[in-house]
């Protein structure tokens, strides 16, 4: 597993803009694991990743849905686990959105271990205002990859 210093974001267009910033590193089958407390800026990271990718997506929560696909290339399948516990999330059916899509995945803590062993884990924090800090590990070979690419980010 490798980590590195938090980045700090000022405005919820910033948090966007490191999503879309992170888009073009990603490809199908790739996991992002987001985790922090509600308001921390999660699915705002994800409307500028789905931006960048599927351009025209209406990104939301899933948090009443579970599940939004959003198209692009490679497709963005992001889910929002918040309601389910560990257990319930084998029946959500992800190894068939995982060779076509790359999950981006809220309250990805809850996801079972080997979903999170090739992965990049990104931890949103609440700071003061509209400031979040957002510390990144990878975890397994493509997992330390994305890291790389999100370590070389502007």
């Amino acid at each position: 597993m490798s980590g590195a210093a938090p980045r700090v974001t000022a405005s919820p267009e910033a948090t966007a803009a490191l999503g879309a910033a992170l888009a073009p590193a990603l490809a199908a089958g790739d996991v992002l694991v987001l985790s922090g407390e509600l308001g921390a800026g999660k699915t705002r990271f994800v409307a500028g990743l789905a931006a960048a990718l599927a351009p025209g997506a209406h990104v939301r929560s899933p948090s009443f849905t579970l599940v939004n696909e959003y198209g692009g290339e490679p497709e963005v399948v992001h889910l929002d686990l918040y309601r389910l516990g560990t257990g319930e999330v084998d029946a959500l059916g992800l190894e068939e959105y995982a060779p076509r899509a790359v999950l981006v995945v809220e309250w990805g803590e809850r996801l079972p271990a080997a979903w999170r062993a090739d992965a990049l884990e990104l931890e949103f924090t609440l700071g003061e205002g509209d400031t979040r800090a957002i510390a990144a590990r990878g975890h397994g070979p493509r997992g330390t990859a994305l890291f790389a690419a999100w370590r070389a980010l502007p």
